[in-house]
């Protein structure tokens, strides 16, 4: 069962002396949270630092040069007391809920306190030890309640005390416990039973739609219009992926020297009844919100035809079962280089009377053109100054380049953010933080791409992508590099082979494992693992051997600075415990001691079929076997990882 945040009928019980509520959701008696009022609170002035503030009605945060004065940080201490939480609940959330007094860019950050004090006592000069940065937190809005997740911090029952300092940005206020009791500073915690039954598909709980979007964190996916579900409402077997982008001989041969444009496809379906491609655009967007993305990064090929017709369909979609989901404009200039600023900008601004189509707080439309340096950066101010006068929208730009290092500088003064189109396989990550850092010193946000892989027969390419590493080395460098959001590339460019979306070949595999860190990125907190699961990533064929047969002429060899080609199956464990891994490779059974957490083990890729499975006391806890048969005889070659879990038998 999934958890979710949920309002209380009425509390349980309550936890005399603590001041702790807590309360067991109706309808849903595995999953409960409560609320904790802080016990002190008090802050500290560096201009007086023999003062105490115990008195004051409120809390005040500030940098180390507070409101243009030097040497005068302020900082807040907040305790509390948690109690009740049972032993072995999963999922333990703990958020620091802040009333503000004012609207302000503060950058406040939260250290568990490791040394004691009390408010009547607590001044500059006797300050309590404290630590690292359990969470953080930018801006915050008058009269509202600014949450900040501290679930890190969590260490079961007891007493808990933090300090707020202040990385930059103005001073914060907050109200104390002495202005009023609903608006004094408070702990929400929350948790799933461990009583709860532990089936699934993934890993871990997955938070809710809600709390992943309450994030400042954003990740979107990539869609990619000429890959939508179904081409023809036909069935799988002879739609037109089957009859011509599957089959070499498809579209009259086009594509018979590369034995096909495609290696794989969207998850085949049965025709369907009425508008099937809203339907299918529907099920697509809450594929994606079921994992925890918060909307697409849509690829504007043209402003006219069957691919404007699908991207008005999209945010129709998009406005009918989810208007949360949201939909950032991506014009391609690959595509629309032809364009002036003064018609792109009539054709977003049409796209963008939808209130599905992602805009800032302040109302700007976010505008992430791909290979934005096939304009230059006054085109793009151009463009920008039609969308204002002519449509009355102001821009928030944030280009996807192909060659970011070189054009970072030249449309800082254009841009709201910046991205890049990324690399596919490991030894090509390393640049990621410094990317990040670059933008960041430029005062922009970055977007980082997250990639499988990237197969391209018609160009005869491919990223060797090392089973799964090159997904987690990506997710690791963006989580500790602070990327501000995330483009996955590709949601369904499948000519690319770059899919994440749910698909025939790989079932919701890399979905489902990125999932995982998404969660990390989006919460500062990894998810626990609740789950005993397994993954297998492997080839259908070895990387050096060619067709024995078929049509295939042009054959793919590894893109310049790509890892050197490998021959493995990658057994992927997710375990809440130490255990035995039980591998069939080709047949052949091997033996592993897999540690608990998440750890990746690699076999040599051999002729046959694949299968492991998870033994803990003597039981089974969980098998996967993998539906893609590794074979010497192949018509067309194929070297896109594919893969299958455990926690979705026969699917992938």
């Amino acid at each position: 069962m999934r958890f979710r945040s949920l309002k209380f009928v009425l509390p349980a019980f309550l936890l005399v002396g603590a001041g702790v509520t807590f309360g067991v959701a109706s309808g849903d008696s595995d999953n409960s949270k409560a609320t904790v009022p802080t016990n002190e609170n008090a802050y500290v002035s560096q201009v007086a630092p023999a003062k105490a503030h115990a008195t004051q009605t409120w809390l005040s945060v500030c940098p180390a040069t507070c409101e243009g004065a030097p040497r005068s940080e302020r900082r807040a201490f907040v305790k509390f007391t948690v109690a009740g939480v049972p032993a072995g609940a999963r999922d333990v959330r703990l958020s620091l809920d802040l009333y503000s007094a004012r609207t302000t860019d503060t950058s406040v950050r939260v250290h568990k306190v490791t040394g004691s004090w009390s408010a009547k006592s607590l001044t500059w000069n006797k300050q309590p030890a404290f630590g690292d940065v359990v969470g953080s937190r930018d801006g915050f809005t008058a009269s509202q309640v600014g949450s900040i997740d501290v679930s890190s911090a969590f260490a079961g029952n007891g007493a808990y005390s933090f300090a707020l300092t202040a990385g930059k940005g103005a001073q914060g206020v907050f109200q104390s416990s002495r202005a009023s009791a609903a608006q004094a500073p408070r702990l929400s915690v929350s948790w799933t039973d461990p009583a709860t039954p532990t089936t699934g598909s993934l890993p871990f709980e997955m938070p809710s739609t809600s709390a992943l979007r309450a994030s400042d964190k954003k990740v979107y996916a990539h869609y990619f219009t000429p890959y939508p579900a179904s081409l023809d409402n036909q069935e799988p077997t002879q739609d037109y992926y089957s009859r011509n982008y599957l089959n070499p001989a498809g579209e009259s041969g086009k594509h018979a020297a590369y034995g096909g444009l495609l290696r794989d496809r969207p998850v085949p379906r049965g025709p369907l009844t009425g508008d099937w491609q809203l339907q299918d655009m529907q099920r697509e967007i809450r594929d994606a919100t079921a994992a925890g993305v918060d909307g697409f990064t849509v690829d504007v090929l043209s402003t006219t035809g069957a691919h404007w017709t699908r991207i008005k369909n999209l945010i129709k979609a998009a406005e009918t079962v989810d208007p949360g989901f949201a939909i950032v404009l991506m014009p391609d200039m690959t595509s629309l280089k032809d364009a002036t600023p003064a018609s792109l900008a009539a054709s977003m601004a049409d796209l963008a009377s939808s209130r599905s189509v992602r805009r800032l707080a302040d109302g700007r439309v976010v505008i992430s053109p791909f290979k934005a340096e096939q304009q230059t950066p006054q085109w793009w101010g151009e463009f920008a100054t039609a969308m204002t006068k002519t449509h009355k929208l102001g821009t928030a730009l944030v280009p996807v380049f192909l060659n970011f290092s070189a054009n970072a500088d030249k449309y800082a003064s254009v841009s709201y953010g910046f991205s890049s189109w990324g690399n596919r396989s490991p030894n090509r990550q390393g640049n990621i933080q410094w990317d990040i850092a670059k933008a960041h010193s430029l005062g922009k946000i970055w977007m980082q791409p997250v990639a499988v892989q990237d197969e391209r027969p018609n160009q005869g390419i491919y990223d060797e992508a090392n089973n799964t590493e090159n997904l987690r080395t990506s997710w690791d460098n963006t989580i500790s590099g602070g990327a501000d959001w995330v483009q996955l590339t590709t949601w369904n460019d499948y000519s690319e082979g770059t899919q994440f979306q749910p698909s025939a070949n790989s079932g919701h595999t890399w979905v489902d494992i990125s999932d995982y860190y998404l969660v990390r990125f989006k919460t500062g907190a990894w998810p626990r693992i609740t789950r005993d699961t397994a993954y297998l990533t492997h080839r259908v064929q070895f990387a050096a051997a060619k067709p024995t047969g078929g049509t295939q002429t042009k054959l793919m060899t590894p893109r310049s600075g790509t890892n050197a080609p490998r021959d493995s199956v990658e057994v992927l464990t997710f375990l809440v415990a130490p255990a035995t891994v039980n591998a069939t490779i080709g047949g052949a059974g091997q033996s592993y001691q897999a540690a608990a957490g998440v750890q990746a083990k690699l076999f040599p890729l051999a002729y046959g079929t694949n299968s492991a499975s998870i033994v803990r006391n003597s039981a089974t806890v969980a098998t996967v076997s993998s539906p893609n048969v590794v074979r010497k005889d192949f018509a067309a070659q194929d070297l896109g990882y594919r893969g299958a879990s455990s926690g979705r038998p026969g699917a992938g």
